[in-house]
C-alpha cells in the first residue's frame, strides 16, 4: 500500500460519530427499506410511472402515493429531525395533485413536479439502501451518496460549521461556505 493509499485508508477509517445513529437506523430497517425500493423501482412503480407522463396519460399521478410513501420511511429513519428544506419543497410541489383535464393544456407544468418529487424520493432511498448495505461504520470521509444522504437530513452543513447549520428554503447556501470549493475536508 502506498502512503496515498495509507493516508486514505485512515482517513476512510476515522467514524462520524454524528451520523452513527442514522447509519444504524437504516440498518435496522434495511429489509424495509429494500422492499420499498424493489416495489417502487419495479415495473408499476418508476417504469409505468415514466411511460405514463410521455404517453399524457393521467395514470402518471399515481407516482405521487408512492414519492410519499418514501418520504414517510425516510422521514422514520431520523425522527425528530427536519429533512432538508429543498427535498421538502420539491416533494411539496410534486405531490397532493388531482388530475383535472385542463392539465392536458399544460402536461409539463402539471406533471414534471409528480416526475422530478418521485425522483429525488428515489434517489435518497437508493442511497440509504446503498449505504446501509456497503458501510460498515459512517465514514468521515465519506462517499457523495453518504454525503447526500447526510444533506438530506441536515448533518453535512452541520459537520462543515455553517452557523446556520442548513441552507435556506429559498435555494441558497449560507453566504460563508462556497459549495464549489471547500478546503476543509482536503489532504
Amino acid at each position: 500500500m502506498t502512503e496515498e493509499h495509507a493516508v486514505f485508508r485512515l482517513a476512510y477509517d476515522k467514524v462520524d460519530e454524528a451520523s452513527e445513529p442514522l447509519l444504524a437506523s437504516i440498518k435496522q430497517r434495511l429489509p424495509e427499506l429494500v422492499e420499498i425500493l424493489n416495489q417502487v423501482s419495479g415495473h408499476w412503480g418508476f417504469e409505468d410511472g415514466f411511460y405514463r407522463f410521455y404517453h399524457q396519460s393521467f395514470k402518471v399521478y399515481g407516482l405521487q402515493a408512492q414519492t410519499v410513501q418514501i418520504r414517510e420511511a425516510l422521514a422514520s429513519l431520523n425522527p425528530g429531525k427536519e429533512m432538508h428544506p429543498w427535498f421538502c419543497r420539491i416533494l411539496d410541489e410534486g405531490t397532493g395533485h388531482e388530475f383535472v383535464p385542463e392539465a392536458n393544456q399544460d402536461w409539463l407544468a402539471h406533471t414534471r413536479p409528480i416526475l422530478e418529487a418521485f425522483f429525488h424520493a428515489r434517489t435518497m432511498l437508493e442511497f440509504a439502501v446503498k449505504y446501509g448495505r456497503e458501510l460498515e461504520h459512517a465514514p468521515a470521509m465519506m462517499p457523495s451518496g453518504w454525503a447526500a444522504l447526510l444533506c438530506l437530513y441536515n448533518m453535512r452543513w452541520q459537520q462543515l460549521g455553517t452557523p446556520l447549520g442548513k441552507p435556506d428554503s429559498g435555494g441558497t447556501a449560507p453566504a460563508d461556505l462556497s459549495p464549489h470549493h471547500d478546503t476543509r475536508f482536503e489532504m
